[in-house]
């Protein structure tokens, strides 16, 4: 792909969907909300020492789709740099177990 070509052009898949669609469901996955924590990336890894920014929530810069919504608005980092954290939608929970039944093991 050359340099004059637009590679934002969404190009549809063999099943119909599009590449935004499917970084979209990427992030969703399973009922799963994805966010990303407290920047972990090391400033003084070029010197030998430790120093990390101290932001604490990654916050896009751009709108979805773009190349400015992987960087960090408050850090300027990229979204790789941010910790990962999966957590489960609420519909998934199972909050009416009961654990005062004689059946468990002990």
């Amino acid at each position: 792909m050359g340099p004059q070509q637009d590679r934002s052009a969404a190009k549809p898949y063999a099943n119909g969907s599009t590449a935004a669609a499917a970084a979209a469901a990427g992030r969703k996955e399973n009922n799963k909300v994805v966010r990303y924590r407290e920047c972990q990336r090391n400033h003084a890894a070029s010197i030998g020492g430790h120093a990390v920014d101290g932001c604490r929530e990654f916050m896009a810069s751009g709108a979805d789709g773009t190349a400015a919504a992987l960087l960090c608005a408050a850090c300027g980092c990229h979204r790789s740099f941010h910790r990962r954290e999966v957590e489960a939608a609420a519909a998934e929970c199972d909050c009416s177990s009961d654990t005062s039944s004689g059946t468990g093991r002990r």
